[in-house]
């Protein structure tokens, strides 16, 4: 996934963005809710981690502006406002989990897991897909009952494709979830991925349209 991280304390920011790029995913991480709204406007997003003591404002109201625009992008607040009321304003404003620092990371781990779900339609974290057993909860893998070891990044590529099954999914779109805005990316890094993915897990699990992109291939 690409993740939109927005938290002004540079060493929770830093402990945080290591955690999710350490699971895989791809984090863009700012500090002022102008420069959110930047990134949110050249980039698709498939979660924000959102902070609501900011420098340039609250982000509660970032949250209440982005909701009443009709954006549904998955939000969850990280803050260290613990009171009752604090979490129901921000439920109520559109968020989809609350979580109150200090947390530990393992556990907004697990929460990022539980959002993405449930925003894919299927809270339910055991898939069956052919021969393979998938436990999205524990990140996890089995190929006719033993299990696979994936890499943080050839999970998080498998996984997006797992969330968009008979998709297409252009080269360009799968290095944006998998890659932050200034990372360096090889130009075959995907092809990479795919081939180690489809040792794997099968040769058939991963299909190519030459030119156009990859899907997951059918059961």
């Amino acid at each position: 996934m690409r993740i939109l991280l927005i938290e002004d304390d540079t060493v929770l920011g830093a402990a945080v963005r290591d955690q999710i790029a350490g699971d895989g995913h791809s984090v863009d991480w700012v500090t002022r809710l102008d420069a959110a709204a930047d990134s949110m406007a050249g980039a698709a997003y498939d979660l924000v981690l959102l902070d609501l003591m900011l420098p340039d404002g609250r982000g509660i109201g970032f949250l209440k502006a982005l909701r009443s625009r009709g954006d549904v992008t998955p939000m969850i607040i990280l803050t260290a406002l613990d009171q009752v009321s604090d979490r129901i304003e921000g439920l109520n404003a559109g968020a989809d989990d609350y979580l109150v620092k200090p947390f530990d990371l393992a556990e907004l781990s697990a929460r990022i897991g539980s959002v993405a779900r449930r925003y894919t339609g299927n809270p339910n974290p055991i898939i069956s897909h052919g021969a393979l057993d998938i436990d999205l909860a524990s990140r996890s893998i089995r190929r006719d009952g033993k299990p696979v070891q994936l890499t943080a990044r050839e999970w998080a590529l498998f996984e997006v494709l797992l969330s968009r099954p008979g998709q297409l999914l252009s080269k360009a779109l799968l290095e944006e979830k998998l890659y932050a805005f200034d990372a360096e990316v090889e130009s075959n890094t995907i092809e990479v991925h795919v081939s180690r993915l489809r040792k794997k897990l099968g040769a058939g699990v991963i299909e190519t349209e030459r030119g156009l992109g990859y899907r997951l291939g059918a059961p």
